[in-house]
């Protein structure tokens, strides 16, 4: 029943990083949107990544970000998985496909599983939508939309995520992945490792 990916998303250090590797998250999330609070250059992520174990992937999170731009910030700094966040068309994952790609979709009023059937990707990510705000919410969505989701492959679970409830989404969804962010911070982009510690054991312990 433990989701293959149990994700820690918004680390901008090394030690928040390590620490997050060390409690047994499978990956971790970089993001290089300049938008976001959290946000990391290249060369930063580089050096955090140069630190961590090698069965932990490194995950970047770009928004609407040119695929040649994508591809250079991934060698640069060492990413094994890149997550589309923005409004990403079905050509630019055809572009990207000599990656692992994670399309992000934004699950809010109106939002209909069909659209992931046109997106070929390793995996597809759910996050509750929030206007302006790409990520980071801190708010739950409606999790039957994720179970209606998995017909079209994998599904990666964001939106709201802590301790608290991660565990009843793995026992509801049985998805592919979680992912948490704002939930486990001091303030954005600094973690609190009690939150993270909290949350990982969870994660790792939910039964059906």
């Amino acid at each position: 029943m433990t989701p293959e990916i149990i994700k820690v998303c918004g680390l901008t250090n090394i030690g928040d990083a390590r620490f997050a590797a060390e409690q047994g998250a499978t990956a971790l999330g970089f993001i290089f949107f300049e938008g976001s609070p959290r946000y990391v250059t290249p060369q930063a992520a580089a050096i955090i990544t140069a630190t961590l174990p090698h069965d932990v992937l490194r995950v970047g999170v770009f928004v609407d970000e040119e695929p040649a731009k994508v591809r250079m910030v991934a060698a640069l700094a060492g990413l094994n998985v890149v997550q589309l966040h923005g409004n990403e068309s079905p050509a630019v994952c055809e572009q990207l496909r000599d990656l692992t790609v994670w399309k992000v979709f934004r699950v809010g009023e109106g939002f209909s599983a069909e659209r992931l059937a046109k997106y070929e990707c390793a995996a597809y990510f759910l996050d509750t939508a929030s206007d302006g705000l790409y990520g980071g919410t801190g708010r739950t969505f409606p999790w039957p939309l994720a179970v209606e989701a998995k017909q079209f492959g994998p599904v990666i679970m964001a939106g709201g995520l802590d301790a608290a409830n991660v565990g009843e989404a793995i026992r509801h969804v049985a998805p592919y992945g979680v992912d948490a962010s704002s939930k486990l911070e001091r303030k954005p982009g600094l973690k609190d490792h009690d939150k993270v510690k909290a949350y990982l054991e969870a994660a790792r312990s939910a039964k059906e």
